[in-house]
């Protein structure tokens, strides 16, 4: 079986890793990197950490518009699916990569598999709302980390070809969490103790693109450290040091900006957060699997599930609603249910895959 990968962002590149190692043991995949992330600190060092071999394609994309990078994107692929004719193109995720991927294979008729379908915020004002849902109904096979995922594709009427399969972020992280513990310096090297500090995440265009809303989040920082004596650790996304820079934004005292780090820099981090702060849905489920308390910035999450649980607050960018959930929640003891499956998820993709290919052949 033939398998072509599309992969872009730094969140795709640790959802195919034990994916593309299982693949790998019995199939001929060719993962093809969009280019979407293509600073060397959000995608090089990724490959390299996860044991991911380099892109067998790297089509640089780049960064642009919503619609230009898209469009550029399904003409780059295209060609590359005219020239490898796989059984199946792969997708993961939400990103304009995932988009891209699937449509340039729909359109000529090479069979989809999505992997983490099913999500949905309902909030149509973010990009990654538009291409999660148009991604699952062009998908033939839509392997879902969730029951409540299942759910939510059965009321759009897709039924046909769903797995509940778990998620593969918890694959990824049975696999590298000791890992992380034993290698990264990254505490020693900011100065940092266990449970010392929260740490911070912000990309998100509701976030980034919004200036007020940035600045209520970096003073929350702030308030937050003057309040517990905590500091706040912020690895800087692109995008956010480009906005920081343009609004001349400064960090209160307490608040501590640094470069992106690797994937096992930031699974020692967040495992010895006393609290996250993030827009990230994959660094949300992070926490809940590492039972770090976890307040979303944003005015919804695509895992409710974490919410339930009560792992999970969602408060936006209101700077009040931050700090008091910050100083004033009462969370959770002891290990959180496990929601995301047992870390065999890429082991049932694979077999699905196979399954699916020889009901075709």
């Amino acid at each position: 079986m033939n398998i072509l990968t599309v992969v872009g962002a730094r969140p795709q590149f640790i959802k195919a890793a034990p994916v593309s190692r299982a693949l790998r043991a019995r199939h001929r995949e060719v993962l093809v990197h969009t280019g979407q992330h293509y600073d060397a600190g959000m995608s090089d060092i990724f490959f390299a950490e996860l044991g991911i071999p380099q892109p067998d394609i790297n089509l640089g994309i780049g960064s642009g518009s919503h619609g230009q990078q898209t469009g550029r994107m399904v003409m780059a692929i295209e060609e590359v699916l005219l020239a490898e004719r796989p059984d199946w193109t792969l997708v993961y995720g939400d990103t304009n990569s995932t988009l891209a991927g699937a449509l340039a294979a729909v359109k000529l008729g090479i069979p989809v598999a999505h992997v983490e379908a099913g999500l949905r915020s309902f909030n149509r004002a973010m990009p990654e709302e538009h291409n999660r849902v148009l991604t699952d109904h062009c998908a033939d096979l839509l392997f879902c980390p969730t029951a409540t995922a299942v759910e939510l594709l059965a009321a759009e009427g897709l039924t046909t070809g769903v797995h509940l399969v778990g998620d593969v972020m918890v694959d990824a992280l049975r696999q590298h969490a000791d890992l992380a513990r034993q290698r990264s310096e990254v505490l020693v090297r900011l100065g940092l103790r266990p449970q010392g500090y929260c740490l911070a995440t912000v990309h998100r265009p509701y976030n980034t693109d919004v200036p007020e809303n940035l600045r209520s989040i970096l003073a929350a920082l702030g308030d937050i450290h003057q309040q517990t004596g905590r500091p706040a650790v912020l690895p800087l996304h692109p995008r956010t040091r480009g906005r920081l820079e343009a609004l001349a934004l400064t960090p209160p005292a307490g608040v501590l900006l640094i470069d992106p780090v690797g994937y096992l820099d930031m699974l020692a981090l967040e495992q010895a957060a006393a609290l996250i702060l993030t827009d990230s849905g994959g660094v949300q489920k992070e926490a809940y699997t590492f039972a770090v308390p976890c307040i979303t910035l944003r005015p919804e999450t695509e895992w409710v599930e974490t919410v339930q649980a009560g792992w999970n607050v969602v408060v936006g960018a209101d700077r009040g609603a931050i700090v008091q959930a910050a100083t004033q929640r009462r969370w959770p003891e002891g290990p959180p249910p496990l929601l995301f499956g047992d870390g065999q998820a890429a082991g049932r993709i694979v077999a699905a895959l196979e399954g699916a290919h020889a009901s075709a052949g």
